[in-house]
């Protein structure tokens, strides 16, 4: 039977485990009852091999194909938590959780894997292992990393990885990929201004700590407008700003602000760090304040390889006429980075429609992508691991 056929049976199988993932949302790596789900799911399909408490509370599956003595293998990511939003769908199936939803389409995700693993376990019609990666904590946890660290590739001898994402406002249907970078670098920092506070009417006894944080504020614009490359792409915003004044006839001693820096480069990453910490430290001492910048990197540069890329694109044609193979990057971080740094591999966007955006209250994934995304996932290793094949490429 066509891949695509089975994967239209198994669709309404497969919306039933994602909203029952909906309905119960876990946060970061606390995921016991998903983890603990997907880990009976997978062994009730006939996974060779199921490991829990990956890099934390990942599992994963190991599925053998019919021959596995060339020693080729294939890793296949998903993740699992959702976030901490509290849900205005108004589906029968909303979070029954207040305060936390799947609010970027995770529980989408793992279940097209789970429809991915339980089609390869049936068929097997492949040569080597296919490694279904059930990932925690891709919301600002830092989960792929903490897999990768946990031995992930090495333990289970992946050589390639591929995962995928859903995204509103590409149709239902529709891939979206390109070579190299495909989402930015994520940083975070926190600015403390500390200057000595007084009375509003005498300013000239006090260091207004506003004041600073305000010239602070306008002159980390230039490292965009003047010291990024205009053909290169970098985000600087300061997001929030914060006093210990509450009343309007005090100059604020302390101004605390928070932001984040995004890079689709490395070089342009470790520019806007540089500049950020000079402009931070100089501007307070103008002022004669004291100014204390704490920076945190995130994820890195989210890169597609090339060939790998041009494979995933080749396997969603056999998916689906509208394949974008040059569609523009995003500026949005994602830790899948993580496994795409240790090994060669792509990521790819699947279409959700007109849906509300990503991270919105609104939100809810489509189960009309899911014979697309669950048969690509599917495809995507019977193509990399073809039987009777007399080399890994």
């Amino acid at each position: 039977m066509p891949i695509r056929n089975r994967f239209a049976e198994l669709a309404p199988e497969i919306a039933a485990w994602r909203r029952d993932f909906h309905r119960h949302p876990e946060l970061n790596y606390d995921l016991p009852r998903t983890s603990g789900r997907v880990a009976e799911l997978c062994r009730a399909f006939g996974c060779d091999e199921v490991t829990e408490g990956v890099g934390r509370s990942g599992v994963v599956a190991v599925i053998r194909g019919r021959s596995d003595s060339r020693g080729r293998v294939v890793g296949l990511r998903a993740d699992m938590d959702a976030l901490p939003i509290h849900e205005k769908t108004g589906r029968d199936y909303a979070s029954g959780t207040p305060g936390v939803m799947h609010a970027c389409g995770h529980d989408g995700h793992t279940s097209m894997l789970l429809g991915a693993a339980k089609y390869l376990a049936e068929t097997r019609n492949f040569d080597g292992k296919v490694v279904c990666i059930f990932q925690p904590a891709e919301e600002g946890g830092g989960g792929g990393l903490a897999m990768v660290k946990d031995g992930l590739m090495e333990r289970w001898n992946i050589a390639e990885v591929y995962g995928m994402h859903n995204m509103p406002g590409i149709p239902v249907g529709h891939f979206a990929i390109r070579p190299g970078p495909l989402m930015a670098a994520s940083d975070q920092f926190t600015i403390t201004v500390t200057g000595k506070g007084g009375h509003a009417a005498k300013p000239q006894d006090a260091v207004d700590a506003t004041l600073v944080a305000a010239h602070i504020v306008v002159a980390v614009q230039s490292i965009v407008s003047r010291n990024t490359d205009p053909l290169k792409s970098a985000v600087v915003s300061v997001s929030t700003i914060a006093s210990d004044s509450a009343a309007y006839n005090v100059l604020a001693q302390e101004v605390r602000m928070k932001g984040t820096i995004r890079a689709l480069d490395e070089e342009v990453r470790a520019m806007a760090e540089a500049r950020l910490r000079r402009i931070v430290g100089g501007t307070a001492a103008m002022f004669g304040a004291e100014a204390v910048l704490d920076y945190d990197r995130g994820y890195p540069v989210t890169e597609n390889a090339p060939a790998n890329t041009v494979l995933a694109a080749d396997v969603a044609r056999q998916i689906s006429a509208h394949v974008d193979e040059d569609t523009a990057p995003l500026m949005a971080a994602e830790d899948f980075s993580y496994m795409l740094n240790a090994r060669p591999g792509a990521y790819i966007f699947l279409g959700n429609g007109d849906s509300a955006p990503l991270h919105h209250a609104g939100y809810d994934f489509d189960d009309e992508a899911i014979p697309y995304g669950a048969g690509w996932l599917a495809a995507m290793a019977e193509a990399r691991l073809p039987l009777n094949a007399e080399e890994f490429r």
